[in-house]
């Protein structure tokens, strides 16, 4: 497991936009498959989306043409761009990181070993 801190959160109109970062400490996040998920209140958890260390990504169906997954090699930094928040969208976000690779990132939690303790996103009506 790896150290992983998410941060960005806050409260938002619905429209709006947030970004979350997640700052891997000790390794650089380009050699990690990386994922952002989300947990909202009485809802499982859900992959929201991925990125390999080839930069291939993965999006939920709910998120796809909103989010945008990147990383910055530079700053060694996880980034998780959020357009058009819905209420739908409220949730605590946590960053996720594996070693192994697929086809595509995937988007099941049970392949991540190394978690953030969240950040929470609230968009409001």
């Amino acid at each position: 497991q790896v150290p992983l801190v998410e941060s960005g959160g806050g409260s938002v109109q619905s429209g709006g936009s947030l970004r979350l970062s997640c700052a891997p400490s000790g390794f650089p996040s380009t050699s990690y498959t990386m994922a952002w998920f989300r947990t909202a209140p009485g809802k499982e958890r859900e992959g929201v989306a991925a990125i390999d260390s080839r930069g291939k990504t993965n999006y939920g169906d709910s998120v796809k043409g909103r989010f945008l997954i990147s990383e910055d090699n530079a700053s060694n930094t996880l980034y998780l761009q959020m357009n058009r928040l819905t209420p739908e969208d409220t949730a605590m976000y946590h960053c996720a990181a594996t070693r192994g690779r697929w086809a595509d990132p995937p988007l099941t939690e049970t392949v991540y070993n190394s978690w953030g303790h969240g950040t929470q996103v609230t968009v409001s009506s």
